[in-house]
């Protein structure tokens, strides 16, 4: 997400082709797809995409009336005999509803398979910069993807195909949004890069936040603590890509460029569906065709570290 004047615009090309699945799935009913903040916007319409394609989705979100609301939705919509389509509170931000929910994951599906890490806030009208909130933010949008995920990762099936985690990111958090030489020395040293660093990065910006120091110090200039808080998401997706390599799960990232939705007070230049049907595409590549370690901008896979 980002203001107009930074965020790439879709092209009418761009709205007529998505990343569509391939005609003989490699999923099937039993498929396990949780998608995280789906009562609304792109996580809803990315839930809907999968429920359509067959596998059995897991919605979740913080306000059970309207997650509750929204799987019934979606049930309501899709073509009867397919895979399940099922309602589970969970807030990303809060520990003990983590640990729940990767405990019912466990117990009643068996595991999973597919996670989409799509929960995230922003507090910022579209031409503001306020860091009021950051912490709750970086809470949310890094720490809560992260905890999840590594609450998540033993329960990951990786069998009889590659399990897969796409995390709903930004351009707001490429590399070349940021501007201090030693974070960016930093983040480009694959080999040394650690998660104590990343979570050093995010120490120092909320302590700047907290003494009014932050700004001047290179961080991105738009939206910053969203921003930063996306810049932590993809450097832990390449360190958790690096990590994973060779346990048949892949890790990549997905921009959706600037989409309407509540986030972006119903601006942008792209549907919520649109971004949604990219966004389950790359979540259903053909095992052959599955990266990892990737950032999609849109439909088109770069690597973090050349941007």
């Amino acid at each position: 997400m980002s203001s107009s004047s930074s965020m790439d615009r879709a092209s009418s090309k761009d709205k007529e082709e998505a990343v569509d699945p391939p005609k003989a799935p490699w999923w099937t009913g039993e498929t396990v797809a949780v998608v995280t903040g789906a009562n609304r916007g792109i996580g809803l319409a990315l839930a809907a995409r999968l429920a359509e394609r067959g596998l059995s989705v897991v919605l979740t979100a913080r306000d059970e009336a309207r997650g509750e609301a929204a799987a019934a939705a979606i049930r309501a919509g899709r073509p009867p005999g397919l895979g399940a389509v099922r309602f589970r509170r969970l807030d990303v931000a809060d520990p003990a509803s983590v640990a729940a929910f990767a405990s019912w994951v466990r117990d009643e599906l068996g595991g999973l398979d597919i996670l989409v890490n799509n929960a995230g806030v922003s507090f910022n009208e579209i031409d503001t910069n306020s860091v009021e909130h950051a912490a709750t933010v970086l809470r949310t949008n890094f720490h809560g993807a992260k905890m999840l995920t590594e609450a998540l990762l033993p329960l990951f099936r990786r069998a009889p195909t590659t399990s897969r985690i796409l995390n709903i990111s930004s351009q707001l958090g490429l590399l070349n949004k940021l501007k201090d030489p030693a974070l960016r020395r930093m983040l480009l040293a694959e080999a040394a890069l650690t998660e104590r660093d990343i979570e050093g990065m995010v120490s120092r910006f909320l302590a700047e936040v907290g003494d009014g120091t932050w700004r001047g110090r290179g961080w991105p200039e738009v939206w910053t603590d969203y921003a930063v808080s996306k810049l932590a998401l993809n450097a832990y997706s390449r360190l958790l890509a690096a990590r994973l390599v060779g346990e048949r799960v892949s890790v990549n990232c997905f921009c959706p460029g600037f989409t309407r939705t509540d986030m972006t007070r119903g601006l942008g230049k792209r549907t919520a569906a649109e971004a949604g049907r990219v966004a389950a595409g790359l979540a259903l590549l053909p095992p052959r065709d599955l990266p990892t370690g990737k950032f999609f901008k849109w439909r088109t896979p770069q690597l973090y570290s050349k941007l």
